[in-house]
Order: structure tokens, then C-alpha cells, then sequence
């Protein structure tokens, strides 16, 4: 198929249509809330013409056209709003929308076509969905809004200025190892944004679901607490931190995707299948008597959001410590070293672990993945254990639905070894 030549005429269509567009929804808002507004469906196709024109004559040499028409329309505004405050209305919407509407004529001639098509697209729904963006300002979370802004602040300023290289034996690179901090922590806040807007309101499994994303050992330990305190909660909290270490497979699939693309195709069919598999046992025995939709206590509201500075570098601690003691196991143990260490790290948090095997090339891709999966069947024992602890009415069914989940594992990680042909004892 052949690319579109965006000619002069094809770019003044677009210019027009992108003002008839912005016109629309400023026509339709008038009529709606019966507000004074600058312009309507005439108004900003003729601005967004104008802008066209001005670029057209800047083109072909008059080089001050431009900043001239932008002063025009400047003015235009200024007027507006000041016609405006005489009947105590002082929004600026529409006369901004004015200024952004000329820039959207001008580059629909001067750059790629992209440019002033995503403007003109943007800026319109920007405008029509006033209403529905105030309720979710309305609903945002003051403490997790200042959280995202002051990890944002950081991320900024600190990854611009780490060094990207390795130092030590061990390659130690600042810059990359920020960055997967930020990959883990955003990854993490899509699920602990999530779960807070669910968490009060749906059942466990799919708080389990979306908690899964930020921790699912968290996830398992709070719903614990939960089933401690209320004993006939214990079964839908079992069943919501199965889901919760189902979801773990398929992020730590994500993670590894976006880390190390290389690693994927030795993982990917093993933590689909064992997602799959902790998915159906959560569902054995599903119609057992239980609250379907409990409310969820304030433990799965305690969630730590990952978007907070003190994770983000506990993160970037762990993750450079397991990276050094994994050289040093590599170097004094070989590859056998390494599965040892992986299935001892299974009793923590195993993203950093996992997450510095495959940002570095100290192990084949084979050996890689067996690590992962003797680190997940460890972490999946700890978390039966953890809340078999708490649960004393739920540790057979713990033994039964962890323990399978555990023992699956086993041949899983057998034919990945059967396989192995970098191993090195």
C-alpha cells in the first residue's frame, strides 16, 4: 500500500476539517450551557484558515506574517475575555483554544501532518470531556497525586544525570538500573491505582487481580490478616491470593519483555502455563459457600505505592545487591551457585532478583529461566506458608491449592533443564 503525499491541498483539507472540529465543540457547548463564547462553527475554521495562510506567505518569504497573525488572534483573545468579564464569566478555555487553533492551521503546511493532527485532536477532546476529567480530579487522591509528582520530580532530574556505563566486575550501571526502577514502580502503580478505586467494592479475586500487579506476597499476607480476623472470610481470601500469585507469572512475563526481550521465548510458555494453572485452582471448589463480593478491609488499602521515593530505592538497593551477590555466587559456585541462591530469595520480594538475571549477560538465557522458576516455586511455598500461619481453619486446603501449585512447578522446570544447553555445573 502506498503512503499518502500530503500535498498543499491535502494539508489545507486538514487544516480546515481540524478548525471545523474545535469549531464544533465550541458551537455545541455554547448551546448547551448557553455561555459567552469567543467563536463557533465559523469562527475557528477561519482561524485555523488563517493560520494556513500565514504559513503559506512565511514560505514563500514573508517571514514576519507569522508572529504577526499570532499577535492578531492574540489580541482577539484579549478582547474576548475582557467582553467576557462584564457578565462575571472569566474562563480562558475558549480563547486559548483560539491561539492553539492558528498553530494548528500554521503546521498543518509546515511540519509532518502528524503534528497538527494531534493537536487539533487532542485540544477537542480536552474540551469536550471538561465534565468527566472534574470528576476524576474530584476522586484523585491528594496523598497519591503529590507521590506520582514528587517521583516524577526525581525521576527527572536523577536519570538524566547517572552515568551510563558500567563500573566494577559486578557492571554496575546507574543510569539502567533507575530505569528499571521506573519500569517496576509504574508497572506497580497501574495496579495500586487500580485496586484502591476497586479494593472497597469488589470481591477478592478481583482485588487478588489487580493487587497481584503491585505484590501478590503482599496481596497473600494481607488477605490472611483478613481471614485471621474474620473466619468465615477464608475461603474468598484463599481463593483471592491464588489470583493475586496467578498475576504474578504474567508481570513478571511483562517486566522481563520490556527488560530483556531475549530471555521471553524461554519463559514465556512455562509462566503462561503456571498462570493459567494458579487461575484454575483459585476456582476449585469456587461454589463453596462464600461472601462473593465482600468488602475488603483496610489491609488491601495498605498497599505501599510503588510511585513513592523510599520503594523506588529500596527497589534499586535490592536489586544492586542481588546484582553483586549473584557475580559472586556466579564466580565462587557457577551456574549451580545461582539456583541455589534463586530458590533462597523465593522468602522476599523476587522482581529484583529476577529483574538483575536478565538485565545482565552473566548467565545463558536456559539457566536464566530455570532460576526464574525455582525462585517463583519458592516464593509460591512462602506464600502457603505465610498464610497457612495465619489461617489455622485453611491450612489443608492451603497444602492442597499452594502445594499443587508448588509441585507444578517441578516438571516445568525439568524439561526447561532437559533443555539446558549452556548449563554449567
Amino acid at each position: 500500500m502506498q503512503s499518502i503525499e500530503w500535498t498543499e491541498q491535502l494539508r489545507f483539507l486538514v487544516a480546515l476539517a481540524l478548525g471545523f472540529l474545535v469549531g464544533l465543540e465550541r458551537e455545541s457547548t455554547k448551546g448547551k450551557q448557553k455561555k459567552v463564547i469567543l467563536g463557533g462553527i465559523r469562527t475557528y475554521p477561519i482561524i485555523s484558515l488563517m493560520g494556513f495562510g500565514c504559513a503559506w506567505l512565511y514560505k514563500i518569504g514573508v517571514e514576519a506574517i507569522l508572529p504577526i497573525g499570532l499577535v492578531a488572534i492574540s489580541a482577539l483573545t484579549v478582547i474576548s475575555y475582557f467582553s467576557k468579564s462584564q457578565y462575571d464569566k472569566y474562563g480562558i478555555t475558549s480563547e486559548v483554544s483560539a491561539l492553539v487553533t492558528f498553530v494548528i492551521g500554521a503546521l498543518a503546511l509546515l511540519v509532518d501532518i502528524w503534528a497538527s493532527m494531534a493537536l487539533g485532536i487532542i485540544s477537542t477532546i480536552l474540551l469536550s470531556e471538561k465534565a468527566r476529567l472534574e470528576f476524576y480530579v474530584d476522586r484523585l487522591d491528594r496523598v497519591e497525586f503529590l507521590a506520582v509528582l514528587k517521583f516524577l520530580l526525581v525521576t527527572l532530574i536523577i536519570l538524566p544525570v547517572l552515568p551510563d556505563k558500567n563500573y566494577t566486575q559486578f557492571n554496575i550501571n546507574p543510569y539502567k538500573t533507575w530505569q528499571i526502577v521506573i519500569i517496576v514502580s509504574t508497572v506497580g502503580f497501574v495496579g495500586y491505582i487500580i485496586s484502591k478505586r476497586l479494593g472497597a467494592h469488589a470481591g477478592f479475586r478481583v482485588s487478588g487481580l489487580v493487587g497481584g500487579i503491585v505484590s501478590s506476597t503482599a496481596v497473600s499476607i494481607a488477605y490472611g490478616r483478613m481471614a485471621q480476623k474474620n473466619e468465615n472470610l477464608w475461603h474468598p481470601a484463599l481463593q483471592g491470593a491464588l489470583v493475586a500469585s496467578s498475576v504474578m507469572y504474567i508481570r513478571v512475563l511483562v517486566l522481563i519483555s520490556i527488560i530483556n526481550s531475549a530471555v521471553v521465548e524461554y519463559v514465556w510458555l512455562q509462566l503462561t502455563f503456571l498462570s493459567l494453572v494458579g487461575f484454575i485452582i483459585s476456582f476449585i471448589n469456587g461454589n463453596k459457600p462464600a461472601t462473593k463480593k465482600s468488602i475488603i478491609d483496610q489491609e488491601i488499602q495498605n498497599l505501599q505505592n510503588p510511585f513513592e521515593i523510599r520503594p523506588a530505592i529500596l527497589f534499586a538497593v535490592l536489586f544492586l545487591g542481588l546484582s553483586v551477590i549473584t557475580g559472586l555466587v556466579k564466580n565462587y559456585f557457577g551456574s549451580s551457585g545461582i539456583i541455589t541462591l534463586s530458590a533462597i530469595v523465593g522468602i522476599t520480594d523476587i522482581d529484583p532478583f529476577i529483574l538483575s538475571l536478565v538485565s545482565g549477560d552473566v548467565f545463558g538465557a536456559r539457566i536464566i529461566a530455570v532460576s526464574i522458576l525455582i525462585a517463583m516455586m519458592s516464593n509460591s511455598i512462602i506464600k502457603g506458608i505465610y498464610f497457612g500461619t495465619m489461617v489455622k481453619q485453611a491450612r489443608k486446603d492451603v497444602i492442597v491449592r499452594f502445594g499443587l501449585l508448588a509441585i507444578l512447578h517441578i516438571p516445568v522446570i525439568v524439561m526447561t533443564l532437559f533443555n539446558l544447553k549452556d548449563y554449567v555445573s
